[in-house]
């Protein structure tokens, strides 16, 4: 959900099972509160939904808390855990598969990142990300202006005569 949905440490924690709704046959997150205390609605990919079903299926939870520890004998532990537990299992994760050190949030970026090489509008990538401005998400693009692809050059308004 960090890399699919582009979630902060701190929403995925957060996150409960009956947060997920059907909208406009897509699934949601409803009414997800982020930083700020800025409510958004997070579109949740189909891979990330069936990953998210084979997790509840394995651990039969039917409420509460989506992500919860799971104890040395396999069974869930407690009611769910903190942001820093992510810091750790991502890194841990990350490691494992030789990538070397990656933070949650490089996922959050590579979400946006990959968002918008395939076609995602700034503005939309904004709304998923929860950005409160538009330069936040320029930023994690590492969005330049081209001059050689202006975009007003495109308007067509050059036949209509001065005024």
């Amino acid at each position: 959900m960090l890399l699919g949905c582009g979630l902060r440490r701190a929403e995925l924690v957060a996150v409960k099972i009956e947060d997920f709704e059907l909208r406009e046959d897509h699934w949601v997150l409803a009414d997800l509160i982020g930083k700020g205390r800025h409510m958004r609605t997070v579109p949740v990919p189909g891979w990330v939904k069936l990953a998210i079903d084979a997790w509840l299926e394995a651990t039969e939870l039917q409420n509460g808390t989506l992500f919860r520890a799971i104890g040395k004998t396999g069974k869930i532990r407690g009611d769910g855990f903190t942001a820093k537990v992510v810091w750790s299992i991502v890194r841990r994760a990350a490691s494992d598969c030789g990538l070397g050190v990656i933070a949650p949030h490089d996922l959050r970026r590579t979400c946006a990142r990959l968002c918008h090489q395939t076609g995602g509008e700034l503005e939309q990538i904004q709304f998923l990300l929860g950005h409160v401005s538009i330069q936040t998400t320029e930023r994690y693009l590492g969005c330049k202006q081209r001059l050689q692809n202006v975009v007003n050059d495109r308007i067509g308004l050059e036949s209509i005569p001065p005024m």
